[in-house]
């Protein structure tokens, strides 16, 4: 079964409310237990000529590992995040953002993921570590949640 994510407002990866964001809609695939989203880059992406932005690539993979986590409404920041660029991607070409919980330790979630493009070559592989947030900061965080 496969459900979408709650999004934050202003978010530049998944804000419906960011004029410049990305507005991605994000997923949940319980069965298999990954996060994925899929975006087309344009120009306005580009890092070197035709060719889509490391940052970018970055807070793709970031953001769907937090979402695998937010799946199960267990609202988390990034620790630590490593990203490893293993090709490259095109502007204008079709790419899926995948992302999955390796472990879990106190109020820490490791994960790892990856963004795959159109023809399934790995563009690049993340890790990270997110920690659930408690007290005030899930009273900051829940601001940005969409008015229900």
């Amino acid at each position: 079964m496969t459900e979408r994510i709650i999004n934050y407002r202003g978010c530049f990866i998944c804000g419906e409310d960011n004029p410049v964001g990305l507005k991605l809609d994000f997923f949940f695939d319980r069965e298999n237990k990954k996060a994925w989203a899929e975006f087309v880059p344009g120009l306005e992406h580009e890092g070197y000529r035709n060719l889509l932005h490391g940052g970018i690539i970055s807070s793709l993979l970031d953001e769907v590992m937090a979402k695998v986590i937010l799946a199960d409404e267990i609202p988390v920041v990034t620790s630590r995040l490593t990203v490893e660029f293993k090709k490259p991607a095109r502007i204008g070409e079709k790419l899926r953002a995948e992302g999955w919980v390796t472990g879990h330790k106190g109020r820490a979630y490791f994960t790892a993921g990856q963004l795959l493009g159109s023809d399934g070559r790995v563009v690049a592989e993340a890790s990270g570590v997110y920690i659930r947030a408690e007290g005030k900061l899930v009273e900051l965080l829940s601001q940005s949640l969409p008015e229900k």
